[in-house]
């Protein structure tokens, strides 16, 4: 009985260990050395943890509306940083800047994030190598 509880908890503690790693690696998703700012049209906000997402459409320069979605920080973390779901409503004009994903796609993880309001805040980056602005 005691053998199949330590293998028990051994594997428990792999699988746990290794999506906590899988969860924070940043630069597995993320190019450092592709930096975006988009700026659109909300569509949507989940404020939920463990990360944000906000959704926009961005017209790109032949006029055709493409979809991003930008990752931010947890909700606590904007919270201290000034910040609330309240603060967006769909349809609000917003420019998010961050990285852009690996894989090409219309993802980014947002740096910071310009309101409505004109108000610059933070959006709770994991990229490891940036300073909050």
């Amino acid at each position: 009985m005691t053998a199949r509880m330590g293998a028990t908890s051994g594997a428990l503690f792999v699988i746990l260990t290794a999506s906590a790693v899988a969860h924070h690696a940043y630069t597995a998703e993320f190019d450092t050395t592709k930096p975006v700012k988009v700026t659109g049209v909300l569509t949507r906000v989940e404020w939920a943890n463990p990360h944000i997402w906000i959704y926009l459409d961005v017209k790109d320069d032949s006029g055709k509306v493409q979809n991003w979605q930008c990752e931010g920080g947890a909700p606590n973390s904007l919270t201290r940083n000034g910040w609330t779901k309240n603060d967006l409503k769909k349809g609000d004009s917003i420019s998010v800047t961050g990285t852009h994903a690996k894989d090409a796609t219309n993802t980014c993880n947002a740096s910071s994030v310009v309101l409505p309001d004109g108000r610059k805040v933070f959006a709770g980056s994991s990229n490891p190598d940036l300073k909050q602005q």
